[in-house]
């Protein structure tokens, strides 16, 4: 597809785009707009070292594989809350994230990042569509980013089952921490996510949550952290589906597949519960 695209100098301020978001609470279609928006962001140093206590990863010269996910934030929020977007941005469930890191992420102090949304498909909930990132430099593209995101409420013509997920076997523990009570506002200090399911348990009930819930994008960048020295450099995907919410407080166990070329991962809770399941591979 030949697609359009809008070039900005620099993306809305996240205040009024967030107020642009809340003045949009239902469903006006169900075509994706066609046209996408690329901007050039530069990093924000003081950010990027908060991410990187926020989330443990070690300072080693090279920018996390989730943060160019922070960095593009604003032109992903933009996109969504525009007007000829047909889904309200509050209430999107984001269902699954693939990350792909081509070269590694050393030396760079801006990228030019490209956002669209694409491949709406019928879901046993509503339906589904993905949100893609790409980032490049000089020298081409250099990191991709799919987002599944579910729209409640969408009736498409046709239902479709949901496949049962697949549970990996036993796998050595990696590490465990303690979600605490305050962590989703935490992040969305540092990365600008005000989805108010993460902020208190009182705006989470509005949207149908007895608690406040973590951040999956948080919970994808601890789990990449502790596993950064089980993956390649550069040139691999680590991908996760968000199965049951993190209530928040609570503590999570990350087991593990030994480092190599490909593997899995889990994230239990109490209970029995996953919270996700994913994986690396190399490309």
């Amino acid at each position: 597809m030949n697609r359009p695209w809008h070039d900005l100098h620099r993306p809305d301020s996240r205040l009024g785009l967030y107020l642009r978001a809340l003045g949009k609470r239902r469903i006006t279609g169900s075509q994706l707009p066609a046209q996408g928006l690329r901007c050039y962001l530069r990093v924000d140093h003081d950010n990027l070292a908060a991410y990187r206590r926020l989330c443990h990863f070690a300072d080693d010269g090279r920018l996390p594989g989730t943060y160019p996910h922070v960095m593009a934030f604003s032109l992903q929020l933009q996109l969504l809350s525009a007007h000829d977007f047909p889904f309200p941005l509050l209430g999107l469930v984001h269902l699954r994230n693939s990350l792909q890191v081509l070269r590694p992420l050393g030396g760079i102090d801006g990228l030019r990042f490209a956002v669209h949304a694409d491949n709406l498909q019928a879901h046993a909930k509503g339906g589904t569509f993905d949100l893609i990132t790409e980032a490049e430099d000089g020298l081409g593209p250099l990191w991709r980013e799919t987002s599944r995101m579910l729209v409640r409420g969408l009736k498409p013509e046709q239902q479709v089952e949901q496949a049962p997920e697949a549970q990996p076997d036993a796998l050595p523990e990696a590490t465990r921490w303690y979600a605490d009570s305050d962590i989703g506002r935490r992040y969305a200090r540092v990365c600008g996510d005000y989805n108010p399911i993460h902020l208190s348990r009182l705006s989470a009930r509005l949207f149908g949550f007895p608690r406040a819930i973590a951040h999956g994008m948080w919970s994808q960048a601890m789990a990449l952290a502790a596993l950064q020295g089980h993956l390649p450099r550069a040139s691999y995907a680590f991908e996760v589906d968000f199965l049951k919410p993190v209530r928040l407080p609570s503590e999570v166990l990350l087991s593990a597949s030994e480092a190599g070329p490909s593997g899995v991962l889990r994230l239990d809770g109490h209970g029995g519960l996953v919270h996700m399941l994913g994986g690396w591979h190399s490309l």
